[in-house]
């Protein structure tokens, strides 16, 4: 049992790690969306091949690739400024959250660790995948939305992809972990209930004292 609830644990931590780069490789670059009104061919030649990201649109043709940051605050759409925010958060939570569920690993031991504080670090830290899970997935949704109703007809670019497989995966591995570290912690729980139990019962069989047994036969 604590075999399988160990592998359950590294499976999830492994699966939200991975995850956890999937979305800083989504913030980090642009090809969230493909603007093109023909075909790509067509539109690198005409120079209105366009992709956009939370930090700059780029301009792509046959011999040119020319990018302009969009630092104009003010000016920009709410959903942009919102999936800045959430992915920003995202990517912030998951450092703590590989921090705890590093440390609740069985192979770590800090002093007088005991089983129920590792289960309560990795229940924090399944509980923060799971929101930078949410995060991602709410700003990969919202901002193909977005910069459809803005700009018409487009196609979906890499970093979008990637951050829908890094919330995928967050996803996964979050549930995994909360639900691993909560059964530990009732399994924990119940064990020393049973061993509070048995000390405290008195034991049945006393067998009276060799002198006593004797003066009453004596009489």
């Amino acid at each position: 049992m604590v075999m399988a609830s160990a592998c359950l644990q590294l499976c999830g931590f492994l699966l939200g790690f991975v995850g956890w780069i999937c979305v800083i490789i989504s913030t980090s670059t642009s090809d969230w969306v493909i603007r093109c009104r023909y075909g790509m061919n067509t539109c690198k030649k005409m120079d209105e091949l366009e992709t956009k990201g939370l930090w700059e649109q780029c301009v792509i043709s046959t011999a040119l690739y020319h990018c302009y940051s969009l630092n104009q605050i003010l000016q920009l759409p709410v959903y942009i400024q919102t999936c800045r925010a959430l992915m920003i958060s995202a990517c912030i939570l998951g450092l703590p959250a590989a921090a705890l569920l590093l440390s609740s690993m069985p192979c770590f031991h800090f002093g007088d660790d005991s089983v129920k504080d590792k289960n309560k670090r990795s229940a924090i830290g399944g509980i923060l995948v799971l929101l930078v899970a949410i995060f991602c997935l709410v700003s990969t949704v919202w901002f193909p939305v977005g910069a459809h109703q803005e700009h018409g007809l487009m196609s979906f670019g890499f970093s979008l992809y990637s951050g829908w497989v890094g919330g995928a995966l967050c996803l996964l591995g979050g549930c995994i972990l909360t639900c691993c570290s909560i059964d530990s912690a009732s399994s924990y729980r119940q064990n020393n209930r049973y061993s509070y139990y048995s000390k405290q019962t008195p034991p049945m069989d006393q067998t009276p004292p060799t002198g006593n047994h004797a003066k009453t036969a004596h009489v």
